[in-house]
């Protein structure tokens, strides 16, 4: 191997390191997320509230493709990425709603 190529190495190792500290940061924020969208979920089920409300919705994703363009993240991915996670949480919503 040249020297080259074991700083190559070394710095990949380095990125993947990264990466899975990353990794491990969105999942605990998502459970963090996920644990205060299921109390508003018993919370709107206690009161008879409908478990979507589309015009927070609208602003949240405008709000995050908004942040997306400051982190220079694509605010198309951005898009896709909240309306997963605001499906999932009226899924949870609907359940609660049973």
């Amino acid at each position: 191997m040249t020297d080259a190529t074991i700083r190559a190495a070394d710095l990949l190792k380095e990125h993947r390191q990264s990466i899975d500290r990353l990794d491990a940061i969105l999942v605990y924020t998502l459970a963090e997320r996920f644990k205060h969208t299921q109390a508003v979920g018993r919370l709107k089920a206690e009161h008879d509230l409908p478990p979507s409300d589309p015009t927070r919705e609208a602003r949240q994703i405008e709000r995050l493709e908004a942040l997306s363009r400051e982190a220079d993240l694509d605010p198309e991915f951005a898009k896709k990425f909240l309306t997963f996670i605001i499906s999932e949480v009226i899924r949870h919503h609907e359940t609660f709603q049973k």
